[in-house]
């Protein structure tokens, strides 16, 4: 409606060189709902390309100054917004969300020194010390969970807290609770002001919890702005704007120099102050020279040659009005009291009254979603009514139809672009471009990628353990992330704001983990299950203790067979700085690195999850760095996982022959993964982690491998498969069907030595090339 309106208005100052901006006045039924789209619409003005010679499509947006008027105090206020926002707050629950939100508050941030980075690092220590909602139990009394400590404020600042001053190793728990172990000793200054602010808030909520006189409000709001905001000296009027509407609070309960006694609750002070913070019409910004906005509100119909109402949509206007249960006229309605729907309707004829020479109303007239037709305001279509009632058209149709005009939902629609006598309507060229395009030839995207990048030689001529383990799990990621810059993040809810009552499958795997990683350290099994309740992840009571129950007994079996092979109790880490010499395509490199969970002869890695490819070929390429690094111990390498109810273990066995064997041939398949991720990061690879692992296991066990990665690459009835991956879909253009992957032929220098030359598709070969070695070591028990 908005765009449509700024056309219009341009159309009309263009057809009338006597018309100018002060002459026109847009009104709408609110105006703060308005403004940003008004801002985003009028202020997007583009100078014409050749001013000369300017023709209507291509002239651009034209300038087109305009006002802003009768905007409520919580606009224009930041510290009344925010006095608002805290109220709300208080008399709320106090989620996550809207704590971490109101921290970032410009007041707020003022008062606290709280930065971006600050910010961020609040949500991170709120999202992992499980906050939820709530100060503390006694405040959740209200809604009857008194007895739940666990997720509320005072727990998570407990813990961070904590963190200042301890670790978390070992499980110890001060006083019920678990230190933070994210809190570094740069953020202890930062904590300390999380921590005040949280406690201000508490003294806030003890203030405004039960019921106080007019002047003690008065003087608990003051305090509260005192304790949660700032502004800077320049804008000192808002903080003597809040001054103001106190007293005038207070003076309106002022009788004979005797304030009002008549105690008064937090949602009752809140309501008295609604009405002072909303828009009202005032001389400002009003009739400045420019184009006026403001709300249909009384006084604002002064006549103008150009009057533009917009927002008329059914269910908009007339404006809903809020029964109030203190208005005592709603209980027994008598002929004469006011009707605010009647008002609305009066608004609107003074307002097209008031338009001396042009009159512009837009409204939605098709659904955004459905496209379904929606009717106008029911005082619009009165209006239409009057109109074919009064006027005659030479054909005798209805003049109403020759008054509106339909406009398309899209502005690069085409018919945008058009107006109902073929002249051009639009002024927009961005959209003009888009509306081209659509007429224009259909074209297909082009590819991801036009061609193979160059290859790039690694920084300082080091690749690192973690990146080549990050390159063999996801290939692709690691070509958007490291080449082209590009993280791609699912989809993240950091701040949630209820209490689990059940844990979902991500749930129950983040506290199955970190039960088995206590119990490898060598943490007791009670004190392990007493740390994880005292984190407050579990849903609250019986209900957490039922939860952790069976996902303990599946802990204690993975911890019993990691006990059993030697992958449990104490580890040790240790450096690696393998040569491999000049490698082609990335020149003289060396491979660095600290591979960590080493006990014995092997590099173990114990988890909650079940074994999967990206699992045993992390292992694969710890197993390398170590027999490279140091060959004089024949390493092998230990996965442990869950599977089903138990608990599984896959085996790499160490290289064949003695330590100098061992060393050449861990430092030739080092270089070989080097050659494959320098290949990797010039073109996106077929090589799902999991989907190739399937393949090359297939094809060494002789059994149909076209079946086996199918089910790896496409979606099934619970799990999405690595074709709906993310990188996948950017890389690839889209989802691309099992049959499409295996169609990608290999390149010309995929061949050769360690290239099985009996797959005809590329993602076969690359499969077996990663794979065959890894397979050919690999043991399941």
């Amino acid at each position: 409606q908005v765009e449509v309106l700024r056309d219009a208005i341009a159309h009309a100052l263009a057809d009338d060189p006597t018309l100018e901006p002060r002459d026109v006045i847009v009104l709408c039924p609110d105006i703060d709902e308005f403004a940003p789209l008004l801002h985003a619409t009028f202020g997007a003005a583009t100078p014409d390309p050749d001013p000369a010679t300017p023709t209507l499509p291509d002239r651009g947006l034209p300038h087109l100054p305009y006002r802003l008027a009768d905007r409520s105090l919580r606009q224009t206020n930041p510290l009344l917004a925010t006095l608002d926002a805290l109220l709300c707050i208080v008399d709320g629950r106090l989620t996550a969300p809207e704590v971490v939100a109101f921290a970032g508050r410009e007041p707020v941030r003022a008062r606290f020194r709280f930065d971006d980075d600050d910010l961020d690092q609040i949500a991170t220590w709120t999202a992992d010390s499980q906050v939820r909602w709530g100060l503390d139990a006694a405040r959740r009394a209200r809604y009857w969970l008194s007895d739940v400590e666990a997720g509320t404020w005072r727990a998570g600042l407990d813990r961070v807290l904590l963190g200042v001053a301890m670790d978390a190793e070992g499980s110890r728990l001060v006083g019920g609770r678990m230190p933070l172990d994210d809190v570094e000793s740069s953020d202890v200054d930062l904590a300390g002001r999380f921590a005040e602010l949280v406690d201000r808030l508490d003294t806030v909520c003890s203030r405004t919890s039960e019921a106080h006189p007019v002047d003690e409000w008065v003087a608990i709001l003051g305090e509260a702005v005192d304790l949660l905001m700032a502004c800077p000296a320049r804008d000192s009027w808002q903080r003597l704007q809040v001054e103001a509407i106190l007293r005038e609070v207070r003076g309106e309960a002022t009788a004979d120099d005797c304030v009002a006694p008549a105690p008064l609750s937090l949602t009752e002070v809140r309501a008295l102050l609604a009405d002072r913070l909303r828009g009202m019409p005032t001389r400002a910004d009003f009739r400045t020279g420019a184009i006026t906005m403001c709300t249909l509100v009384p006084m604002r119909a002064v006549p103008h040659r150009v009057v533009c109402i917009v927002g008329l949509d059914d269910g908009a206007f007339p404006r809903p009005g809020r029964a109030d249960g203190d208005d005592l006229l709603r209980r027994t309605p008598l002929v004469g009291d006011r009707d605010p729907r009647t008002e609305d309707r009066q608004l609107l004829l003074d307002a097209v009254l008031a338009a001396t020479d042009r009159l512009l109303i837009t409204t939605t007239g098709a659904d955004v979603r459905t496209n379904e037709p929606r009717p106008p305001a029911v005082p619009l279509s009165e209006l239409l009514d009057v109109v074919d009632r009064t006027a005659a058209t030479p054909g005798g149709s209805d003049a109403s139809a020759a008054v509106v005009t339909r406009h398309p939902l899209q502005p690069f629609d085409p018919d945008a672009h058009r107006a109902g006598d073929g002249r051009p309507w639009a002024f927009d060229r961005t959209h003009l471009a888009g509306a081209r395009a659509l007429t224009g030839p259909r074209t297909s995207p082009p590819p991801f990628l036009s061609g193979r990048l160059a290859p790039v030689p690694p920084v300082d001529g080091v690749v690192t353990i973690d990146e080549l383990v990050r390159f063999v799990q996801h290939p692709v990621r690691e070509l958007l992330r490291q080449r082209l810059g590009t993280n791609v993040w699912e989809d993240d809810d950091r701040l949630p704001d209820a209490l689990s009552v059940e844990l979902d499958d991500l749930e129950r795997w983040a506290v199955g983990q970190r039960l088995v990683e206590r119990l490898v350290a060598g943490d007791p099994v009670e004190a392990a299950v007493a740390a994880e309740l005292a984190l407050g992840a579990l849903p609250p009571g019986a209900m957490g203790e039922a939860a952790i129950e069976s996902i303990r007994a599946t802990a204690e079996r993975i911890h019993a067979l990691a006990v059993a092979e030697g992958a449990a109790g104490a580890t040790s880490s240790l450096d690696v700085d393998v040569a491999l010499g000049d490698v082609e395509g990335c020149g003289p490199v060396a491979v660095v690195g600290t591979v960590t969970g080493v006990r014995g002869d092997a590099t173990c890695a114990v988890s909650f999850s079940s074994v999967a490819a990206k699992h045993r070929i992390a292992a694969w390429v710890r197993l390398l760095a170590l027999s490279a690094g140091h060959p004089s111990t024949p390493w092998r390498a230990l996965t442990i996982g869950k599977h089903k109810q138990g608990a599984r273990l896959v085996e790499l066995a160490p290289l064949d022959g003695p330590p100098e064997a061992r060393q050449a041939e861990a430092t030739r398949l080092l270089a070989s993964l080097v050659r494959l991720r320098a290949r990797g990061l010039c073109e996106p690879l077929p090589l799902p982690c999991k989907t190739a692992a399937s393949w090359a296991d297939a094809r060494r066990r002789g059994r149909d491998a076209a079946t086996s990665a199918a089910r790896d690459w496409e979606s099934g009835y619970r799990f999405a498969g690595e074709a709906e991956d993310r990188s996948h879909l950017i890389a690839f253009g889209g989802e691309l069907r099992f049959d499409e992957l295996l169609a990608l032929a290999p390149a010309d220098d995929e061949c050769g030595d360690g290239w099985p030359g009996d797959e005809p598709s590329r993602m076969g070969r690359l499969a077996r090339h990663l794979w065959d070695p890894v397979l050919a070591r690999e043991a399941w028990r």
